[in-house]
Order: C-alpha cells, then structure tokens, then sequence
C-alpha cells in the first residue's frame, strides 16, 4: 500500500508534534525517573522473549529519545535506533554519549526504513510502546519488518493493549473504568489536540495537534502473518510502567497494577514472530502459505495467547 495525501499530512502533523514534545519530555520526571535504569520500562517477560542480545544486530524503530534503545544496547546488541523526530534524534544522540553508550541513530521515517537501513540486516526488529497507534496501515509497516530481517530473525513487539487505549481519561477514585474510544479499526484516524502530553512539565505552545490510527490485535497478527512472519508467542499481562490512572496501586518500584479489586485485563502485551529461514510461496489473496512445521508454530502461539503474565 502507499500511503495516501491525507495520511501523509497527518504523520507530517504528528512529527512537529514529536519535534515540538522532545525538549518536554527529555526535562520531565516521567523519563528522568528511568534514565539512569532503563531496563525498568521493560517487563520480564520482554527480556525472556528477546533472549540473548549479545552481539545481535537490532534495530528499534520509532525510537523517540531513546530510553529504551540504551537498555537494549547494555545488554550486548548492535543496536540502531530510527524515529522520524530530528529534535529526539538530536536528544537520543546526547543521552547515548552522556552514558557513554554506543548506538547508531538514524533520522528517518518508519516507511523509509529499509530505504535507509538495507535488507535483510537485522537479527531482532524491536518495536516499543506507544508506537504501533502512529502507523495508518499495519501490512505496510510489517512488510517493512520482514525486509529488514535476516532469513531467521526476530520481531519484538512490546505495545500497549488495544483495550487500554479504548478506555477512557483517568477516572477520579472510587469510579469505574468506561470504554470510550475505538477498540478496532475501521473508522480511520482519531485527531487530538492537546497542550499536555502523557508526561509532566510545561505545556506545548506549538505544534498541539495530532493523530493515531486505532489497531485491534487481531489487526496486527493479521498483518505480520500476512507479510511472512511466523507468530512465535503472545504475552499479555495488567501491569504498566507508569500510572495510568490515579486508581493503580505500585507493584514494584517501577511497575503498576489496578487494586486487587478491580477486574483482571489486559493493559500491554508481547509479540514475537519469526521471519522464515526460507521466504514461504506468496497467495495474492490470502497472504503466505503456512506449511509443514508453520501449523505446528501457529498452534503453540495460539496457546500462548492465554498466557497472562506478571511482569
């Protein structure tokens, strides 16, 4: 698919809008509290799906300021990290150098990636959370992924669930969660415009408008299906690495739950999914033809789908 006018003015309008978020958010708190520890914004469970990192050559994309990248590369990888913000590049840049850590940054858009970066390079494609709301069309973006995988590489998908971004603002204590927005795509992007973004500080005097696409799970294991990847396993779990709402109760010095009260759901989950060593025989209509070994791979991720986890 190519990305229409309409899109493309949108994702122009949300990178002034990251440009214009980064000084805020490099200053804030909500990063800040992290940054000397970074591997807090993971759960454990990421790092058991990603494995071991020494001298694997990944790639996170839509990286922003880079927290996260700075974790993954102390743990051994070859990292690079890509986001469409010149000022969180140039902000990614300065953190990496303070901590003496070595990443390679790239300034692009996600949809250039492979342009920019190669084919075929990457032993782990790592996608972090808030990023996957920012793209308009999934099988674009995975189709992406795959060419930017080794013949047996690894996508690391770390998101927030779909079902959390449908419930709505911070309740005050003592009232319930309430569904208000789109769980499932379908009726195209959502605009905001907004002064605050999820982190403390100042308010944003430009730039105040974005716009995310909403993506059901089903949407996204569709997508990367659909683009050759093999569906590995699914992780879910009612944690957060920050407080969501003013009702979530620390679990951990870094990590949130609801009340043991409230009903279990899901409020991030983790997807891995393999690019074959051998590209499977393309349906035009219907995506890849998963044969032989793949029924057997798409059986165990279709038990992993009811793993809760605890991070």
């Amino acid at each position: 698919m190519v990305i229409d006018e309409d899109a493309q003015r949108r994702m122009a309008a949300n990178r002034a809008n990251w440009d214009a978020r980064t000084p805020i958010h490099a200053a804030s708190h909500f990063y800040g509290r992290n940054l000397h520890h970074p591997e807090n914004w993971f759960a454990d469970f990421e790092w058991h799906d990603l494995g071991d990192l020494h001298d694997r050559d990944l790639v996170h994309l839509q990286c922003h300021i880079g927290t996260e990248t700075i974790a993954l590369a102390r743990r051994g990888a070859h990292v690079t990290g890509l986001d469409f913000s010149a000022a969180s590049i140039t902000e990614a840049r300065r953190i990496a150098a303070a901590h003496q850590v070595q990443i390679d940054y790239v300034h692009a858009d996600v949809h250039d990636a492979v342009t920019e970066l190669g084919t075929n390079r990457f032993d782990i494609v790592y996608t972090g959370k808030g990023a996957l709301c920012y793209l308009p069309d999934l099988p674009t973006w995975a189709a992406i992924v795959h060419d930017l995988l080794k013949p047996g590489g690894l996508v690391y998908i770390a998101e927030f669930h779909p079902l959390l971004n449908a419930l709505g603002p911070k309740p005050t204590v003592g009232s319930d969660l309430l569904l208000r927005n789109d769980y499932l795509s379908g009726r195209g992007p959502q605009r905001q415009d907004s002064t605050h973004t999820y982190t403390d500080g100042p308010a944003l005097n430009t730039a105040t408008v974005s716009h995310e696409w909403r993506h059901g799970l089903g949407d996204l294991i569709n997508a990367l299906i659909g683009a050759g990847l093999t569906i590995r396993h699914l992780t879910e779990t009612d944690a957060l690495p920050w407080q969501r709402w003013p009702t979530m109760t620390q679990d951990t010095d870094t990590w949130w739950r609801l009340p043991p009260e409230s009903p279990r759901i899901p409020l991030l989950f983790g997807l891995r999914a393999t690019k074959p060593e051998h590209r499977l025989p393309i349906d035009v209509d219907h995506g890849p033809h998963v044969v032989g070994p793949g029924i057997a791979q798409l059986d165990q991720a279709e038990e992993g789908m009811t793993r809760k986890a605890a991070t």
